[in-house]
């Protein structure tokens, strides 16, 4: 179990990470110890973390029917606790119907905006506020989670709230977690994994506070053509996964703020372990895996994340 995985005494790495965030008072502090410090990886400086809000997101059928257990709230902490995670990221009605049950267990991520696929915003995706700081202060998490759309046309407002919710989060001593998923006009779809796109976007999410960054695994394409003539021109490496996320990491303050990537969507054990290690030897610190975790039999999703953790803990 997590809880028994967990170490209270810090380790020099972890130390190490909490002093790249210098203004920030000893609750946030706590709750990114509590993060690092907790399961199979504890003390390691990487984070692997297991996200349900692909319902809200997606649908309940296409999120769960692969695996019906999914279904139930219980399921999805009870998998982020037997493998040994993190941390675990819902929206509110998911955390709300396990955060007494199982309280203390693991660090909890209340995901504070979410849309759904019923409709389309075409170039301005935008995501509904659905959740409050004071609800994850109630609900005990260690962290708020908020998702921007770097290129979409309601960038301005997603921001302005993201900044206001950072400052009250940090203020009652939350972490803060940014999904930073480029998509809208500003970018092709191509574009969303472009390597210049990925790194952009993870510096907006730095600039923007954040403590974790999520961001998607970097493809060998730049998008625009100014930056183009940059990347040409200082020869800055692109050619495998490694070196793009290892540009990705730098352009998060040069390795100073905590980026990890995304699973995506669901593909085979052999190619997903693959990207893993690409992203290890990248400099990652660690992962946000959500589909390809639970929609999977319970232990066959166990091995799947041991297996991650496994790469990232060597």
């Amino acid at each position: 179990m997590a809880a028994e995985q967990r170490s209270q005494r810090i380790t020099p790495r972890v130390k190490e990470i909490l002093s790249w965030y210098q203004s920030d008072n000893p609750g946030t502090l706590a709750n990114l110890h509590r993060m690092l410090m907790t399961g199979t990886l504890a003390g390691t400086g990487k984070l692997v973390i297991l996200p349900v809000d692909q319902g809200f997101e997606h649908g309940p059928a296409r999120s769960f029917a692969k695996n019906p257990a999914g279904y139930d709230p219980d399921y999805h902490f009870e998998l982020a606790i037997e493998s040994g995670c993190n941390a675990y990221a819902a929206p509110l009605g998911f955390i709300e119907a396990g955060a007494a049950k199982y309280a203390g267990q693991i660090p909890l991520i209340l995901k504070l905006n979410n849309s759904d696929s019923l409709s389309k915003l075409g170039g301005a995706p935008v995501s509904a506020i659905t959740g409050s700081v004071r609800e994850a202060v109630r609900l005990g998490c260690a962290a708020i989670g908020y998702t921007i759309y770097p290129g979409s046309d309601a960038r301005n407002t997603q921001l302005e709230h993201l900044r206001e919710l950072a400052e009250e989060a940090k203020a009652h001593g939350l972490a803060v977690v940014v999904w930073s998923y480029p998509r809208g006009s500003g970018v092709s779809k191509e574009g969303e994994t472009a390597v210049d796109i990925a790194a952009y976007a993870a510096q907006i999410a730095a600039q923007m506070g954040a403590h974790v960054i999520k961001v998607k695994p970097p493809k060998a394409l730049v998008e625009h053509p100014e930056a183009k003539k940059v990347y040409e021109e200082q020869k800055i490496p692109i050619a495998t996964l490694a070196e793009r996320v290892r540009h990705v990491v730098q352009a998060a303050f040069n390795g100073k703020r905590i980026v990890i990537f995304s699973g995506g969507e669901a593909k085979g054990t052999d190619a997903l372990l693959e990207e893993i290690r690409g992203l290890k030897d990248g400099g990652a610190f660690g992962s946000i895996m959500g589909r390809n975790a639970f929609q999977r039999p319970r232990a066959e999703a166990v091995k799947l994340l041991a297996d991650v953790m496994k790469i990232y803990a060597t």
